[in-house]
């Protein structure tokens, strides 16, 4: 059978102010005609189809309007379930009648083990659940992480199975090791929202969301499908994409990437005010992008953010290079204080600090004759 696994839609996403909803309409007409086009026999949505638990009413109606496409109009199973970001209560209301459908949505976690079972193929599907819950569900209080809560549920869900069926797991979490980015939410302190790849061992395939590049891990058999957008600019980097996976009656599988291309792309670019205003590096520069800009220049600038905007609408961050100094470098700063060094390395080093320039040789010739000669005006007095 072939399936498409995709998650972390977001819908109803706010970032740097700006809500992402026509962005996430534009790659959603993409993803049905995908649809269309690859004639799946199932569609996996592995979690964060909205971005909060009450989505804004345009989310709700793009969700609504999408689904219906893939279901009713295309006829094509759906597979889905809630993920951090989702309200478990909200997104499950009407589930029951969905399967009517052949929608099958499962928001809330409970002790109903069977699969969806589609082509061959059983769906296994767990919701975002906090170990908290799954503590309660199981009657287990030795449960406090996710790993345990996964070890745990999926332990109870391994004697339910069919192990000479083709399984795939179809869930939402942090395994261990992933690539995270800034927009997804931390799942918990520490390292007690991770989990092991190897809990997923009985499963030919399994469909992740959370993490949102499909490259976050590297797994023979587990997989993230990664976000529709990007939706920070951490994320600037990654190619967006959809998973097309065909398997057969042995569990033996194919994976490949469709891409997705926004209306305007989320990057990074930089240069002094003067460079990113000339017209031919605003013409090279794509200047509907949503931009974050880092500026090089090292005086006082007068509205560097209302004359970037003339040129480039769409500049959601700007920084200035001579504030980024590496974290390291200010720390090391500091412990300079506490050691014993010369007049002159002290101000070599404050001068690096502050203007994230060399302190060159003929600067500290200049600055060590003008130390000596103060010194030796205070001796005289």
């Amino acid at each position: 059978m072939k399936f498409i696994h995709t998650a972390d839609w977001h819908l109803g996403k706010l970032v740097h102010g700006v809500y992402m909803t026509e962005e996430q309409k534009e790659v959603l007409r993409q993803f049905v005609e995908v649809v269309k086009e690859e004639k799946p026999d199932a569609i996996v949505i592995a979690g964060d189809l909205y971005d909060r638990s009450v989505p804004p009413t345009d989310a709700v109606e793009l969700l609504n309007e999408v689904l219906f496409q893939l279901n009713v109009e295309c006829q094509i199973p759906i597979v889905a379930i809630s993920g951090n970001h989702d309200s478990a209560e909200r997104l499950a209301f009407g589930s029951s009648w969905f399967k009517q459908s052949r929608f099958y949505l499962k928001g809330k976690l409970d002790l109903d083990f069977s699969p969806v079972h589609i082509n061959g193929v059983n769906f296994y599907c767990i919701p975002y659940a906090e170990p908290g819950v799954v503590r309660h569900l199981l009657g287990d209080e030795t449960i406090h992480s996710h790993q345990e809560a996964m070890k745990a549920f999926l332990g109870k869900l391994e004697e339910h199975m069919d192990h000479r069926a083709v399984n795939v797991f179809v869930g939402h979490a942090f395994v261990l090791g992933g690539k995270t980015s800034d927009s997804e939410r931390t799942l918990s302190v520490g390292g007690s929202g991770c989990v092991t790849a190897d809990l997923f061992a009985p499963f030919q395939y399994t469909a992740l969301g959370h993490l949102h590049s499909p490259d976050a891990i590297k797994h023979d058999t587990v997989f993230y499908s990664g976000s529709l957008l990007k939706y920070s600019f951490s994320e600037a980097k990654q190619k967006k994409s959809i998973s097309i996976i065909e398997i057969d009656d042995k569990g033996k599988f194919t994976r490949r990437e469709r891409r997705l291309s926004p209306r305007r792309d989320m990057r990074e670019i930089e240069g002094t005010l003067e460079e990113l205003l000339d017209p031919a590096r605003v013409q090279r520069e794509r200047a509907e992008d949503y931009l974050k800009v880092t500026l090089l220049d090292k005086g006082a600038l007068i509205d560097p953010m209302g004359k970037l905007r003339q040129a480039y609408p769409n500049v959601l961050h700007l920084e200035r290079k001579s504030a980024l100094i590496d974290e390291r470098q200010k720390k090391a700063y500091l412990s300079l204080r506490n050691e014993k060094k010369t007049e002159l390395d002290l101000f070599a080093e404050f001068y690096e600090q502050m203007t994230t320039e060399a302190f060159t040789e003929e600067k500290r010739n200049i600055m060590k004759k003008m130390i000596y000669e103060a010194k030796l005006e205070a001796e005289q007095q």
